[in-house]
């Protein structure tokens, strides 16, 4: 059974930063590539970002152009663990935030809380 846990959200100062994290177990997590998804106010699901999993020396990744260049995706498969670094954080990053499979949106977490606000 596919299991995804984030954490890492909070609530911080417009400019701040995160580090959300996405705990994985009960599928291959190396050679999976995943997503991070989140939910605003009101809003539906959007994507955010991608990293491919494991079929060389090179995960590949993807930004939604409204967090390209300040948001960054990572993986480490020896702890079977996704992140997403969140900088320069904006009021309009408030959502709730999902990890999930590429492949199956539907398998993603409980999600994580991020809300910026001064």
């Amino acid at each position: 059974e596919v299991q995804l846990v984030e954490s890492g959200g909070g609530l911080v100062q417009p400019g701040g930063s995160l580090r959300l994290s996405c705990a994985a177990s009960g599928f291959t997590f190396a050679t999976t590539s995943m997503i991070w998804l989140r939910q605003g106010p009101g809003k539906g699901l959007e994507w955010v970002s991608t990293i491919t999993g494991r079929g060389g020396n090179i995960n590949y990744v993807d930004y939604a152009d409204s967090v390209k260049g300040r948001f960054t995706i990572s993986r480490d498969n020896a702890k079977s663990t996704l992140y997403l670094q969140l900088n320069s954080l904006k009021s309009e990053d408030t959502a709730m935030y999902h990890c999930a499979l590429l492949n199956d949106w539907n398998q993603r977490g409980q999600g994580t809380q991020v809300t910026v606000s001064s």
